[in-house]
């Protein structure tokens, strides 16, 4: 009779008999198996759990460390995507056998198929589950980047653009350039990677003795790779003449920009060069040029938040101000808005700097500080453009701020960005910036502060106890937490081994009601109008952080990334 699954766990020491019992009693309300209810409670891995199987199944275990494709030929037999869709890998291959890691073994479906695409014996042994994932991610690395080497040269095209005239056009595949040298090869691959990565930035950094570049993906930075450090120049070079900018130059920074175009999209490259005592570093920001797909729907609003947003963006006149630090969300917030209250019978007009999505139905106007073109320069000729709406992309001096102002004073509505860290302090920093305080009370409707966490990867989501040391870091205490739920991602293949993969907002709403525009128009300081929205039911950025913890949607590193606890 095989041995039971938990009886071989303690019998190996990796659970003791209390957390058994923990398991089973679990397990009888989630209707899971055993090894899955005691990886999701944190009593054992999942690598122990998988090496006990294998002992109660009698195969072969092949540990995470050793779960290596070494033979190419066998790792050709099996597409990518069929070894992902089945959870298994090849690790060897005989005149006669293929031999495959699995997470069942007694999959007899794709037994069958691996027999039929390799023409040998299959001989099965187990792995764990992201094990296998983050092997296969590894292992056909090679046979990928080389196909996205091809693909790149391919599909991307590069034209560079001017801030002077934006429909000139220079297709950079017709400049002379050699597609196949290798410097080519490496800069296409990056930018395609970063693409299909969900990038925002690029970062090529030269240090001493390396050279790295690094994605910022779901706000974050992580390194993805490290060419050697002689392509340095050749890289700048190549992007230099990209973004039409001066190569010959190394000591003063540069900026500037060019259009990456694939069958799927079309990219606009923001390009900032800045030359340090180890050589120039380059940061690219990705701006996705294709339609905006966001709504409020997607941005991560509770109910209530959602309803009183709502309201607000739908009054007739008025000014909503969206504040955060860069790389919020702000602007994303501020056009799920207007995508959602445009309609034919409104002229709405926008003055951003750069435009970064484009909008059917709303004029857009990008700013242009060399010809003057500035913010206060478009909105005085969009005053004679019989407006009805206006997004101003930031208020950020006295001129802009007081043409907003009046705007909404006359009858417009008018949504606009500043940098603040909380609601409250918005206020005061539009009365720092020469707003006076009877017309800040009077045209504001709502100001809203918001930030982007990062969501948990939903294929490794496991949930835990928080130890002292993390309940201290977010200054809750027991009782708190009582009957609370905690996730994280452990890490796989799916989110690069981060355990995040995408973002969602939160926010906090302040509604101009009557006690807070008397307080403004007394010239209050932040902490009486902080205390008199909280006493009128705002929800702090804080407090909205520990909602999407608690739902299983983020975690606590994230609140403590993103937000601050006032002592």
């Amino acid at each position: 009779m095989r041995e039971k699954l938990g009886e071989i766990l303690v019998r190996l020491g990796h659970v003791n008999a209390q957390q058994l019992n923990d398991g089973l009693t679990r397990q009888k309300g989630n209707r899971k198996k055993i090894g899955e209810t005691l990886i999701s409670l944190g009593h054992c891995s999942e690598e122990n759990v998988y090496a006990a199987l294998a002992q109660q199944w009698g195969v072969e275990y092949i540990p995470a460390e050793a779960l290596t494709a070494k033979n190419a030929t066998a790792l050709s037999l099996v597409p990518e995507g069929f070894a992902k869709e089945h959870l298994l890998i090849p690790i060897g291959l005989t005149e006669t056998t293929l031999v495959v890691a699995m997470a069942d073994p007694d999959d007899i479906v794709a037994v069958d198929n691996l027999q039929k695409l390799s023409g040998k014996r299959v001989d099965g042994r187990l792995a764990s589950p992201s094990a296998i994932m983050t092997a296969i991610e590894n292992s056909y690395e090679k046979i990928r980047k080389a196909g996205e080497v091809t693909e790149a040269i391919g599909d991307l095209q590069f034209f560079a653009t001017s801030d002077e005239d934006d429909e000139s056009l220079v297709d950079m595949s017709k400049t002379g350039a050699n597609e196949d040298a290798p410097v080519v090869k490496l800069v296409n691959l990056m930018l395609a990677d970063a693409i299909t990565s969900r990038a925002t930035d690029i970062h090529i950094e030269p240090y001493e003795e390396a050279l790295v570049v690094r994605f910022r993906v779901d706000g974050v930075l992580m390194e993805v790779m490290r060419p050697p450090k002689a392509s340095h120049a050749g890289i700048v070079s190549r992007i230099k003449i990209l973004s039409k900018l001066n190569i010959a130059e190394k000591r003063l920074p540069q900026d500037g920009r060019f259009t990456v175009r694939t069958p799927e999209k079309e990219i606009d490259m923001r390009v900032s060069i800045l030359p340090l005592v180890t050589g120039e570093k380059i940061v690219m920001r990705l701006l996705d040029k294709s339609s905006f797909a966001f709504s409020l729907a997607t941005l991560g609003f509770v109910e209530e938040d959602g309803k009183i947003f709502r309201r607000w963006i739908r009054q007739p006149y008025g000014l909503v101000i969206i504040s955060g630090p860069t790389g919020a969300g702000k602007s994303t917030t501020l056009f799920a808005a207007l995508n959602e209250i445009k309609s034919v019978e409104d002229n709405i007009t926008t003055v951003e700097d750069p435009v970064e999505y484009h909008v059917p139905g709303v004029n857009q106007v990008q700013t242009k500080a060399k010809i003057g073109l500035t913010f206060a320069a478009a909105l005085r000729s969009i005053l004679r453009q019989d407006p009805d709406k206006l997004l101003i992309g930031e208020i950020r001096d006295e001129e802009t701020a007081d043409i907003a102002v009046k705007f909404a004073l006359t009858g417009h509505l008018v949504f606009s960005t500043v940098h603040a860290n909380d609601a409250p302090s918005t206020i005061t920093r539009l009365l720092d910036i020469g707003v006076p305080p009877f017309l800040c009370g009077s045209v504001l409707n709502l100001v809203m502060a918001q930030r982007l966490v990062r969501r948990i990867c939903q294929h490794c989501k496991v949930e835990y106890d928080p130890d002292e040391a993390e309940m201290q870091a977010l200054l809750v205490d027991n009782e708190f937490l009582k009957g609370r739920k905690f996730w994280r991602g452990r890490g796989c293949a799916q989110c690069r081994n981060t355990g995040y993969h995408g973002r969602t907002g939160i926010f906090e709403i302040l509604e101009m009601r009557r006690n807070i525009r008397s307080l403004v128009f007394d010239n209050a300081n932040q902490d009486e109008i902080r205390n008199a929205a909280i006493a009128n039911g705002m929800i702090s950025l804080r407090d909205a952080a520990f909602k999407k913890i608690f739902a299983g949607i983020t975690t606590s590193h994230e609140l403590l990334r993103v937000t601050v606890q006032e002592i």
